[in-house]
């Protein structure tokens, strides 16, 4: 089983793409893959049984990682290493994306108020 660290550097590494990556290219690049890797195709060239397994695994991750790089809030929470890919509740990544949310604003409020106590001095 892999670390949470092991799949945070994975899903990007699954699809092949940077974690400044847009949304567009994320797509592109699943598609690109899914097509690839899709079982049913691979399947269909005859191959042997173990080339059909691997394809059945790849198309599983390539799967996994375009569903949480492109839903926004699992993303965010990915990305901040508190997504939980064997915890995947759509109501609790809502909820915990929304607290994450408002943490980063006060952060990003007291931040700014003390750069301007820092200036007045």
């Amino acid at each position: 089983m892999q670390s949470q660290s092991q799949y945070r550097s994975s899903y990007y590494a699954v699809l092949g793409v940077h974690p400044r990556t847009s949304a567009a290219e994320i797509r592109a690049a699943y598609h690109r893959l899914a097509m690839r890797w899709h079982p049913d195709k691979i399947a269909n060239g005859r191959v042997d049984p173990a080339r059909a397994e691997e394809a059945k695994t790849r198309f599983q991750q390539i799967h996994e990682a375009y569903k949480v790089l492109s839903d926004e809030k699992r993303r965010a929470l990915y990305d901040a290493g508190m997504y939980d890919p064997l915890d995947d509740d759509q109501e609790e990544v809502e909820g915990f994306h929304d607290f994450l949310q408002e943490m980063f604003s006060l952060m990003a409020t007291v931040g700014r108020e003390n750069r301007r106590k820092s200036c007045s001095i």
